[in-house]
């Protein structure tokens, strides 16, 4: 009871030293239990039963990632503990001096382990539940629902799920704990403050030949991110591999010479404390290089995460609103031979005729979609092999082009409300809303590409591709379809008929009540979309990519934050009798407090520049993979990746800033 005792009493007089290691426990728990409670929103009746198999889906993907979230965070854990042992190691000689036994000092820091575990939890978990009530509010906003009135969110599932993986880690940390204690020596334990990291001198030379080689080595994968049609799946792998190498020679080398570079400047090395500061800068990347390099990856995945996720799920929200201009989309095939159905246009009209002012409004419009063996992909691009991206081959062989008559696709533009068509005789126009495919059409209708129909010939109505398409769709991904005029179009072209209509509803509810009885007229031979289908089910899955990310990014963002706050830390305290030597040699409380403020920020954020740069790079490299789906912008997503990054990462600078400021005064 007196061991208990003495741990509660040793928590009380360091709790500013916890605070940090609180800081990070408590948003660990709070953060893993909100997104392990979204199985709740299942509770909740707000949803269609189509959104409930997505979130569904959406929990398992987040529970399987949390057994890798909670490896990051046992990591950073057991780090933090390790930096509190370390800040006590005189102490615990002091202990073992007056004669307890390391058995004895184990059971303290039992205690003090099952107290920071008890509160930690406690603490976060309410948190957790309290944030998990505006979580519900999001999942209902990002996944469409419509909530009656307020209600409460619970998990038992995550509850007891938050606390078992985190009575693991802190099992681990206990365990740690003895046998740190165990292999610890009296004279060792004593003279732990006057222990420092060995700082290895580098020949200056050699570390400049290294860092350009390792801006090189960068620069090349940056070049080869940005044209990713050179690339295949096999190079992405080796492209990170040398982006890693490139990154972390580039930390080495500047440890080896930047500070002989800053020293020829005589008038901004002598200045204030600056000597101090760089030489403190020069000796922390030197022996952090690894760590370093760590943070810096770490920093590189939360961004580009962060605002991917988010611009993916914004741009796909924005993309379904544009290509979702109408309610239902019906198609019927003619088809051939034992499955040709002459009558597909009389199918869709009577359907329309027999359900108009029950299901369906007046503002309907269907139109033909015509098919020739003259008319195929390789005639309007080219025989040959290219690839979307540089990643997907596409094979432009006789596959036919879609072709539909000028004025039936003006009165489906009208419907959509895009851009009416003049296409004279003579001429034809391409409609697609693919940028990949727009950028290889584009030249050839500028160039004046000529096609030919049943010994006609058409030239471009237009120097470039008109925005537009006729299905709806998930994305921008209208390859691109012909327009002729309409007496240019035969009818044994006929392929396909297609009927694009609204329904009879004046709101959400009425609408949902029409699709249920237009989706039952969906046959064999007829294909039924909708608006409300597919902004439920493209919608729904980039918002659980979405989830997916901010969880992965947060957490990664965390564990890099933490780890440099615990570093920065324990040198301050492992230098606070360098601190007072300045005191007693004149330097002012201010200048010193200068001094440690830029080389705190000097520490968290020059990774922090590194990353910002390889993000850059790493985002126009998702930007054009997305745009492989459709036009997918990866830059709407930046405000808010800012906001997380300033919230968490600048939080912990400045908790770190003020806890070493606290530390070099109490000597």
């Amino acid at each position: 009871m007196m061991l208990f005792k003495l741990s509660i009493k040793n928590m009380k007089k360091s709790f500013k030293d916890y605070a940090i290691y609180f800081v990070t426990l408590i948003l660990g728990v709070g953060i893993f239990y909100v997104f392990n409670a979204l199985d709740s929103q299942q509770t909740m009746k707000v949803f269609s039963s189509s959104t409930y198999d997505i979130i569904e889906l959406m929990v398992q993907m987040l529970s399987g990632m949390s057994v890798f979230i909670s490896f990051i965070l046992g990591f950073l854990i057991v780090y933090a503990n390790n930096f509190l042992i370390k800040r006590r190691k005189k102490e615990f000689g002091v202990y073992m001096t007056l004669g307890m036994g390391k058995g004895q000092i184990s059971r303290i820091l039992l205690g003090e382990t099952f107290i920071i575990g008890l509160v930690s939890l406690a603490v976060g978990l309410v948190l957790g539940i309290f944030g998990a009530q505006f979580m519900s509010l999001l999942v209902v906003k990002m996944f469409g629902g419509v909530m009656d009135g307020y209600q409460f969110v619970f998990s038992s599932k995550a509850f007891v799920k938050t606390i078992y993986y985190f009575a693991i880690m802190f099992a681990i940390v206990a365990v740690f704990n003895v046998v740190s204690i165990s292999k610890c020596r009296l004279i060792r334990l004593l003279s732990a403050r006057k222990e420092n990291e060995q700082v290895k001198m580098k020949n200056p030379l050699l570390c400049f030949v290294i860092f350009i080689l390792a801006v090189i080595d960068l620069g090349i994968q940056y070049y080869r991110v940005c044209h990713p049609d050179t690339l295949n799946q096999k190079e992405i792998g080796w492209i990170i591999l040398a982006g890693c190498l490139g990154t972390f020679f580039l930390f080495w080398s500047l440890s080896g010479f930047l500070l002989n570079i800053v020293q020829k400047s005589k008038k901004f090395y002598l200045r204030d404390l600056n000597a101090v500061v760089l030489r403190q800068i020069h000796s922390k990347v030197n022996t952090m290089v690894f760590a370093m390099t760590a943070i810096c990856l770490m920093l590189f995945v939360t961004i580009c995460v962060l605002a991917g996720g988010l611009g993916l799920n914004y741009n796909f929200q924005k993309m379904l609103g544009e290509l979702t201009p109408a309610d239902v989309n019906y198609t019927v095939y003619y088809g051939v031979g034992d499955n040709e159905k002459s009558d597909a246009d009389r199918v869709l009209s009577d359907l329309y005729e027999e359900k108009k002012g029950k299901i369906f409004a007046s503002d309907a419009v269907q139109m033909t979609i015509y098919e020739s063996a003259e008319l195929t992909v390789a005639e309007t691009i080219g025989k040959d092999r290219f690839s979307v991206a540089g990643m997907v081959e596409f094979s432009a062989t006789e596959l036919p082009e879609d072709i539909v008559k000028v004025s039936e696709y003006n009165r489906l533009a009208r419907l959509y409300g895009l851009s009416e068509l003049e296409v004279p005789e003579g001429t034809y126009a391409i409609v697609c809303d693919y940028e990949v495919f727009e950028k290889i059409r584009n030249p050839l209708l500028k160039e004046g590409k000529t096609i030919t129909l049943d010994g006609k010939t058409y030239t471009p109505a237009y120097e470039k591709c008109q925005y537009g398409f006729f299905e709806m769709m998930t994305n921008h991904a209208n390859s691109g379809f012909v327009v002729l005029p309409d007496d240019s179009v035969q009818e044994s072209w006929k392929s396909r008929e297609f009927l694009a209509v609204n329904y009879q509803a004046d709101n959400k509810q009425e609408r949902e009540e029409k699709e249920k009885l237009a989706a039952s007229l969906e046959t064999g031979d007829i294909d039924f979309t909708s608006k409300i289908e597919i902004i439920e089910v493209s919608g729904g899955l980039s918002a659980t990519i979405t989830f997916m990310a901010i969880y992965l990014g947060i957490i990664f963002l965390l564990a890099s934050a933490a780890l440099l706050a615990l570093k920065e830390l324990s040198e301050s305290s492992d230098n606070k009798e360098r601190y007072e030597m300045l005191r007693k040699i004149g330097a002012d409380e201010a200048l010193i407090n200068r001094a440690l403020f830029r080389q705190i920020a000097i520490f968290f954020f020059l990774p922090l520049l590194v990353a910002l740069i390889h993000s850059i790079f790493g985002m126009t490299f998702i930007k054009i993979m997305l745009e492989s789906m459709g036009k997918i912008g990866s830059y709407a997503s930046i405000l808010g990746t800012a906001g997380i990054l300033v919230g968490i990462y600048g939080g912990y600078f400045l908790l770190t800033y003020f806890g070493s400021k606290r530390i070099i005064r109490n000597v």
